[in-house]
């Protein structure tokens, strides 16, 4: 089952560190997210990256960094949802109900669905499915290998998404969680932490 990480919504010093890190221990694609920051952030972080991970990585924002940088693609959502002019290349689309996911496939590598559980780094936003429409929509094959499981997914749970019949799982808050840029004097916990989840979705 494929693990993808999505970056925290803003930069630290030690974020290129970090998602190397993760690069060489197993981590199969990252997800740039930083809604509201300037184009030059991106392109300072990607630079500190080696080159041979860069093809991992998918770009929420700044679409032309995807050529620039070589990276493996961009991603749809609400606050960039066209396609560029003359685009070719992996797509990526966050999806919020079945409907959705049964449009965006057709024309995307793979999507996100999401909530599927409690998120962990948003409070409040709830899982919008019960693990019986779940299973439908699998049966249904409306979830499949090209659907990627969003919200709340961590070592407690990860095992139901394989189960439900995702393709795979994208984290985000579990794994942040273990690292307080603010206060922590090193990572590992973190990457420990990223060894435990990659092993179960193994």
């Amino acid at each position: 089952m494929k693990l993808i990480l999505i970056t925290t919504p803003h930069y630290f010093v030690e974020e290129d560190q970090i998602i190397t890190n993760l690069f060489d221990e197993g981590l199969d694609v990252l997800h740039l997210r930083k809604p509201d920051t300037p184009a030059v952030y991106a392109e300072r972080l990607l630079t500190l990256i080696p080159e041979k991970y860069r093809k991992r990585i998918v770009v929420h924002d700044h679409f032309y960094l995807k050529n620039e940088y070589k990276l493996k693609g961009i991603h749809l959502s609400s606050r960039n949802p066209i396609v560029p002019d003359n685009y070719s290349g992996h797509i990526s689309a966050s999806c919020h109900t079945l409907e959705e996911v049964e449009a965006d496939k057709k024309n995307c590598d793979y999507v996100f669905l999401s909530p599927i559980f409690d998120s962990i780094s948003k409070p409040g936003y709830c899982s919008a499915f019960t693990p019986e429409i779940i299973r439908e929509a699998s049966r249904k094959g409306i979830i499949d290998k090209k659907v990627m499981a969003l919200g709340g997914v961590d070592d407690s749970n990860i095992l139901r998404v394989k189960d439900f019949g995702f393709g795979g799982a994208a984290v985000m808050g579990c794994l942040w969680n273990k690292f307080n840029p603010s206060t922590d004097n090193n990572y590992q916990a973190l990457i420990a932490y990223f060894r435990k989840l990659r092993d179960l979705a193994d």
